[in-house]
């Protein structure tokens, strides 16, 4: 058989399954509305919690860094692609995080397979939360290290996993700080303090929580008092605060050895000097969002208040990512089309990205939303409850 052919069937086979993803073109962006395929969408499925992605400043300062220094790197930063911008950025966020040093990468994904991959080997062992995000689970894969996954949040698993692992010359644990995909955190006190009774690194990846969560945005190992006692914090810079890319914070020593050993660091392109000077301002301006980051929470929170009176099981939190499990992937893609036909755009989530059977649509609101946007969410979430009750009742 041919490969098309034989590409073809898994990829029908996809469909059929309801699993299958195409990508959608956004036409035209303007805060947190977008134009696709000539409908004008509230946009409640993007990353970009405080509205920076679209700020004029942002723009300015990539404007400027083009101008002064091009709009490529043209180098890993070991070859000739380091720069003032990137050294710049990497202060600013070592700063946000409440860390000595920092190292910027191309993006989360990068961050998080080279970490992993240099700090982890075939004598030690990784413990990682069952659902922590894709590029966790590929740079544990890669590492060659031993992998004890345990029960989402369920730290008393941990603690087991760390006394079966005594033996390992190193054992790491990784895990998100605010998952992406359902809202939840875990107990980051108590998480530390098995790490240091069990004389483990503790790995945190903060991608979500930074400019949204803890004093200032500084995430939830700043507001927890933790960040002391993580071996490493992984940041990104894509999602609240506007631009792309990633970083890796912790000690000197840290930063001197991934320079030295991590991989998708040594050979990958440096991140450009654009986004390198439009993060660094997205920084600047998260730092003094602190009552847009109240506002988001609250509409988070009055918006998992109206879902419940509509009849969904809307889980608690505090945090602007709200799941609305649904079950099974064609269950979810209604729901996505629905919502669609109502002027709002929520992405369907299905396996692999989240377990079989968990099936959702994930809503994460943003800071720029005006009450209008909110009363158009809240009707069309009223629209899909009220056709569920018709679909089960029919």
């Amino acid at each position: 058989m041919s490969l098309e052919r034989e590409l073809q069937l898994e990829l029908e086979t996809l469909e059929r399954n309801g699993l299958l993803r195409r990508l959608t073109q956004i036409d035209e962006r303007r805060g947190p509305r977008v134009r696709v395929e000539g409908c004008e969408l509230l946009l409640l499925c993007g990353n970009d919690y405080l509205g920076l992605a679209g700020d004029p400043r942002l723009a300015q300062a990539a404007a400027h860094a083009a101008r002064e220094h091009g709009t490529g790197s043209g180098s890993s930063r070991l070859i000739s692609g380091d720069c003032e911008l990137l050294r710049r950025l990497e202060r600013a966020a070592a700063e946000l995080v409440e860390l000595p040093e920092a190292l910027a990468f191309g993006s989360g994904y990068q961050a998080n397979v080279g970490l992993l991959g240099a700090l982890a080997g075939p004598e030690d062992a990784l413990l990682s939360d069952e659902l922590n995000h894709a590029s966790i689970i590929d740079g544990a894969r890669l590492s060659a290290a031993r992998k004890l996954i345990y029960p989402h949040l369920d730290l008393d698993a941990l603690e087991r996993g760390l006394i079966e692992a005594r033996t390992a010359r190193r054992r790491i644990v990784v895990s998100e700080t605010l998952f992406s995909m359902d809202g939840d955190s875990p107990d980051l006190s108590r998480l530390a303090e098995l790490c240091q009774r069990h004389d483990a690194w503790l790995v945190l990846d903060e991608a979500h929580a930074l400019g949204v969560l803890g004093p200032h945005g500084a995430g939830l190992a700043a507001e927890h008092g933790v960040s002391g006692r993580v071996a490493a914090l992984v940041g990104t810079l894509g999602k609240a605060f506007g631009s792309s890319g990633a970083f890796v914070a912790g000690s000197r020593v840290l930063r001197e050895f991934l320079i030295n050993r991590c991989r998708s660091l040594i050979f990958s392109t440096a991140p450009s000097p654009t986004t390198a000077a439009a993060a660094t301002m997205g920084i600047e301006i998260a730092l003094g969002m602190d009552a847009q980051r109240a506002a988001l929470l609250r509409s988070a929170d009055e918006l998992r208040h109206r879902l419940r009176e509509y009849g969904f099981d809307a889980p608690s939190g505090q945090s602007p990512i709200v799941p609305l499990l649904l079950g099974d992937p064609a269950a979810a893609l209604r729901g996505q089309r629905l919502l669609w036909d109502q002027g709002v755009w929520v992405q369907a989530i299905r396996p692999p990205t989240v377990p079989q059977g968990t099936s959702r649509l994930r809503i994460s609101l943003r800071a720029d939303l005006c009450p209008a946007d909110l009363e158009l969410a809240a009707r069309a979430f009223a629209q899909l409850a009220a056709q569920s009750v018709e679909r089960v009742g029919g």
